[in-house]
């Protein structure tokens, strides 16, 4: 039985599974609810994938990269077998690589033991894979009783339940709210349900409350304030980190290095660089002796800081000898990741 505080909602499921079979969301991952009321079930490869892609971006710039992907690795056997560096250059706008190396991690040890898991916690004992994901799949592939608490969904509970208390405490009470709410028969078609209602009515702003199929069980709707919730602290401003780009041109090739395998974007082809550090731009340390120009400076954010990356340019006549130097065909230079992509879009200016 729900908590009592939330005993109102338990009527939840009955009432969004209707909606859910009839505005369902036709993705690329998704078995609809039509298939699956004639037994066909949901790929755990597909469903996988697309919940390690989606975690950082949107639905519209991540899903070229799911056709890609899956047509290059139709399966996590494929996957497994690929080169890191074909999977680090396939991922390149996806940002946050730490998850591309945990995704072959995670396609080899899958496929060492002969497939997916299908419960939440041996799930989670697999590289890159945490408790929104582990219950993610184990719903919506496997039909376990498992919830799937993301962004959406937070937002949902909390408006349903106009929660006003410290957010990190409140998110515990949606967590626990959901698992008691997930139906027996149907676990994987809900969760998809409350993505669905949170990313297409019950919206960060101007919700469509007049169309929301739980909009009689909502606490905040009631109070008429809806977009008030979720009540999250104040946002702390990102701190701004400096650094400077190289790009060393020879005729029709340019320098490229391999970042270490460890730490931001670790194991990515790359510009040259320096630490990027606090404070101010530090004195330049180009890759080798030339006449190097300042050509002006990008912007990126990171997850935990802010980047303004100066840009400088040169061409010499030779190539110079540079440790890990990787000489590239300067218009056939792919795989950059985002950062270092502005850079080097900045410098063919």
């Amino acid at each position: 039985m729900a908590p009592a505080k939330h005993r109102d909602l338990n009527s939840l499921p009955g009432k969004l599974l209707p909606w859910f079979e009839r505005h369902a969301r036709d993705l690329p991952w998704r078995t609809l609810p039509a298939d699956r009321a004639v037994g066909e079930r949901p790929d755990p490869y597909r469903v996988w994938l697309c919940e390690i892609m989606m975690q950082q971006t949107t639905i519209p710039h991540g899903t070229p990269y799911f056709h890609a992907f899956t047509e290059r690795w139709p399966s996590v056997e494929a996957l497994a077998a690929a080169k890191d560096e074909d999977v680090m250059s396939a991922w390149a706008g996806l940002g946050y690589y730490a998850r591309a190396r945990n995704l072959l991690k995670c396609a080899r040890e899958v496929t060492a033991r002969g497939g997916f898991p299908e419960t939440e916690a041996e799930l989670r004992k697999l590289p890159g894979i945490g408790p929104y994901t582990a219950g993610a799949i184990a719903a919506i592939a496997f039909d376990q009783k498992a919830a799937a608490v993301d962004g959406n969904v937070d937002r949902v509970f909390a408006r349903l339940l106009a929660l006003k208390g410290e957010w990190a405490a409140e998110k515990k009470v949606i967590a626990e709210t959901v698992r008691a709410l997930v139906p027996e028969d149907r676990p994987g078609e809900f969760a998809e349900a409350l993505m669905d209602l949170g990313a297409t009515v019950c919206t960060p702003t101007k919700p469509n409350c007049l169309i929301c199929p739980v909009s009689d069980l909502c606490a905040a709707r009631a109070e008429g304030e809806p977009e008030r919730y979720p009540i999250k602290p104040a946002k702390v401003a990102k701190p701004v980190r400096y650094g400077t780009a190289y790009v060393l041109r020879v005729k029709d090739q340019v320098l490229l290095v391999r970042r270490p395998d460890k730490g931001l974007l670790g194991g990515m082809l790359a510009l040259p660089t320096e630490d990027w550090v606090e404070g101010g731009f530090a004195e330049t340390r180009p890759p080798a002796t030339a006449e190097w120009e300042d050509i002006g400076e990008v912007r990126h954010v990171f997850t935990h800081f802010a980047l303004r990356f100066r840009v400088m340019r040169a061409e010499t006549a030779r190539k110079p000898k540079i440790p890990g130097a990787i000489w590239t065909n300067a218009n056939a230079v792919k795989g950059l990741p985002s950062v270092f992509e502005k850079a080097y879009k900045l410098a063919l200016k």
